[in-house]
């Protein structure tokens, strides 16, 4: 049986890093979107990494950004991989020097065939929403998740909360999944019990194929 692998996105202080790190998260998000209200400077988000232990994906989200940028805050902050929202096309996801996840964000006429060309280490199914990159707090139709895996490893987000995630799982099964409005207090402050609950939830239940 595989691990499910659990993100908490949107980080902005080292209490929240290390309390979901305690919980047992796979990985840390940082939001590197100036327009986003869990934006964290790349230069605070290296602070909290030194005091992470390796073992920690890092995680970097951004938004249509220049590719230089990336690279510089790839270094910099030690990321281990890049979060991409923006309009990358197959051939300029290459020769990045972190694993790279493509975020798609679906609507319900989502046509999971535009995955095929796409050669990434993972993808991030979030919810479409009008002048919004991630944090909806909506999810969308899981039936275009479940037909997603065809094309790689798949990780679930859009509007996850302790309340929904063992449905989610259970239904979607996917390769991981990623949470940050629904485990929150108020925008870019973590509550740590639903970060505890959502965790311990999420990893409860089994996932049944191979997913390599």
């Amino acid at each position: 049986m595989q691990e499910l692998f659990v993100k908490i996105c949107g980080i902005t202080n080292l209490e929240d890093a290390q309390h979901a790190v305690l919980c047992k998260a796979d990985a840390i998000g940082f939001i590197f979107y100036e327009e986003s209200p869990r934006f964290i400077p790349h230069h605070r988000a290296a602070e909290i990494v030194k005091k992470l232990p390796e073992h920690v994906s890092k995680i970097g989200v951004f938004v249509n950004a220049d590719r230089k940028f990336i690279h510089e805050v790839v270094s910099h902050v030690n990321l281990s991989a890049v979060q991409l929202y923006g309009n990358e096309g197959p051939d300029d996801l290459v020769n990045y020097e972190a694993s790279v996840i493509k975020v798609f964000r679906v609507k319900d006429d989502f046509d999971v065939e535009v995955m095929r060309n796409y050669i990434v280490d993972a993808f991030l199914l979030d919810t479409h929403k009008e002048g919004m990159m991630g944090g909806t707090g909506t999810t969308f139709n899981w039936n275009l998740a479940v037909a997603a895996k065809e094309y790689g490893k798949i990780i679930l987000s859009g509007g996850l909360t302790p309340e929904n995630i063992e449905e989610a799982v259970r239904f979607v099964q996917p390769y991981g999944v990623d949470v940050s409005s629904g485990v929150e207090a108020s925008p870019g402050k973590k509550d740590p019990q639903k970060v505890r609950e959502f965790i311990m939830r999420a990893k409860s239940i089994p996932l049944y194929y191979n997913q390599e």
